[in-house]
């Protein structure tokens, strides 16, 4: 068994509340069109029962009342907010997000992260590559990240990848900004992402980084990127700092 979570990352962009409001609107409406069970979104709270209390509707009007709070503030400059689909611990895990937009250099960076699904139905419905291809678009049109992708938490806790450069998922997102991608074995696909930047997508079943044929291609696939030097001026990894 493996597990995944999508994620894009930014570096210094500070921008208002009514752009972070935009931006978050569109990332949500855009994620509800992946599956169904992103069409239900609650604030988080200090129990499940509370929680549950404080569903809302992601639009534009909806985050421009949660970042005038406090607690959705980061200092002076900057917004953090976490949001969770309802489902209960077990077979429907998963459906998590986190973002912080609007940083400057000086603070944490900006990034946006998507817990997925553990256990069936909900892995066998969403990782899926048309799915995540889909997960990955609906960040990158909203957030215009840096880099990003579907990672493999078994592949990350084998390779531990540097934290200040962007990491080898099963799906990698790259801005057009880092430069070209060359070349890269087979199986792998390279697909544009509007004109933003490029998905690169490992393998078409289920990458496992417990499989040792998708541990070496995605080695490899990661040493021709730092080779083309793409793998530069990156803003991080902030899954365990949200």
């Amino acid at each position: 068994m493996d597990t995944y979570y999508a994620a894009v990352y930014w570096g210094d962009r500070v921008e208002s509340a009514e752009a972070c409001a935009r931006r978050a609107e569109t990332f949500f409406h855009l994620l509800s069109r992946c599956d169904p069970d992103f069409t239900r979104w609650f604030e988080k709270a200090d129990s499940r029962k509370k929680a549950l209390q404080l569903q809302f509707e992601p639009t534009f009007e909806t985050f421009m009342r949660f970042f005038k709070r406090r607690g959705y503030r980061m200092g002076k400059i900057g917004f953090i907010f976490g949001a969770w689909t309802g489902h209960s611990e077990g077979k429907q895990r998963g459906g998590m997000v986190r973002f912080k937009c609007g940083l400057d250099a000086l603070g944490a960076s900006n990034s946006c992260l998507l817990e997925l699904p553990q256990e069936a139905p909900g892995t066998e419905r969403v990782l899926t590559v048309p799915v995540l291809t889909e997960v990955v678009r609906a960040m990158v049109v909203a957030w215009e990240p840096d880099h990003g992708g579907v990672f493999s938490d078994a592949y990350q806790r084998a390779r531990n990848q540097p934290v200040d450069e962007p990491y080898t998922g099963w799906l990698t997102y790259l801005s057009h900004r880092r430069g070209q991608v060359p070349s890269l074995p087979e199986p792998v696909r390279v697909e544009p992402v509007e004109d933003k930047g490029s998905l690169l997508i490992l393998t078409p079943e289920r990458f496992n980084g417990h499989e040792p044929q998708h541990e070496t291609l995605a080695d490899d696939v990661r040493a021709s990127l730092d080779k083309a030097g793409l793998l530069k001026e990156s803003s991080g990894d902030e899954r365990t700092l949200m």
